[in-house]
């Protein structure tokens, strides 16, 4: 008989574990990078390949102003998505700065109506609905920002020369 574990973080498919992969690229990130000041004005790998590629379709789209220009931008980011999930939105609230959850948030309560009485089958099953969405999309970008955070790291290493050292 199969049996499964009560402990939802040893399933490596429980949020959890995807949760403390990010934040472990991320602290590993945070402690490889000593001088985070070295990745100003270096590309991003991903963004000078799809500047490559627009070119070569003859695109005259300018590059998407929202994307990070440089790695150290992109490195503040993780920071700052890490710092966002270890601590939540009170740490943001005591410093008086929005983070981008705190916006969604914010707009999220202003767009539902109030809740009168119960909850029917058909609100329930949309809940669900709603859950198995953002669940599916959290995972998604989580694993995305653990790749993002790994490669950052090893770039690091490898412009630097520090990719033999040991700790």
């Amino acid at each position: 008989m199969m049996q499964i574990s009560s402990d939802p973080a040893s399933n490596k498919h429980s949020l959890l574990n995807v949760m403390h992969r990010f934040i472990a690229a991320a602290n590993n990130m945070d402690e490889t990078i000593m001088v985070p000041s070295l990745l100003r004005d270096m590309p991003l790998e991903e963004q000078a390949a799809g500047v490559l590629e627009a070119n070569n379709n003859n695109n005259d789209e300018p590059p998407c102003p929202n994307k990070q220009r440089d790695m150290y931008e992109h490195y503040l980011l993780l920071k700052s998505i890490k710092n966002d999930m270890e601590w939540g939105m009170l740490k943001k609230e005591m410093s008086s700065g929005a983070s981008f959850l705190e916006i969604a948030v914010k707009q999220e309560e202003q767009q539902q109506q109030p809740v009168t009485g119960g909850l029917s089958l058909q609100d329930n099953a949309d809940l669900e609905h709603q859950f198995h969405y953002h669940l599916r999309g959290l995972f998604g970008v989580l694993s995305k920002l653990t790749l993002q955070a790994d490669h950052l790291t090893n770039r690091y290493k490898r412009e630097i020369g520090g990719g033999n050292f040991m700790r």
